[in-house]
């Protein structure tokens, strides 16, 4: 299998799982999202909405990454790397709206963060590169990228 295609295979496989596991698997996070008593419902409803929107995205991106029917593998690829690229891009997005924040206060002294980013933001950076790199291998021509035309 080609680089590319492992890398974007490997951003959808974290990216099918990454909100499910952080919201509401992980008892320490699942508190500050899912279980997290100062939510009102309809706060829930919306965490619920992204953990299953980013499994159909993941999924999605997968099963266009490793679906090999087609000449136009290149393109699938792209197409991969684009889905897979809106969740992450979606928390900076969010980040814009007045009022939002990447963690709670009161989970302050329980928040991780990576070279200054909270971590959430850091994995969002480190996958966005990631899908960046895989998108611009795929599109180089000749047999660099190991991707058929």
């Amino acid at each position: 299998m080609p680089l590319p295609r492992i890398v974007i295979v490997a951003v959808g496989a974290i990216t099918t799982v990454s909100a499910v596991i952080a919201d509401l698997v992980v008892p320490d996070l699942a508190a500050q999202h899912a279980f997290n008593p100062g939510w009102p419902p309809h706060a829930k409803f919306h965490d619920a909405q992204y953990m299953v929107m980013t499994v159909l995205l993941g999924l999605i991106g997968l099963a266009l990454a490793l679906w090999r029917q087609d000449r136009n593998t290149r393109g699938r690829l792209l197409c991969a790397a684009a889905v897979l690229a809106v969740p992450w891009l979606g928390m900076f997005g969010a980040l814009a709206f007045p009022g939002t924040a990447t963690y709670d206060p009161e989970f302050a002294d329980r928040t991780v963060f990576v070279l200054g980013m909270h971590g959430q933001v850091f994995m969002a950076v480190v996958l966005l590169l990631a899908l960046l790199g895989a998108a611009a291998a795929a599109t180089l021509r000749g047999g660099e990228a190991g991707v058929r035309r």
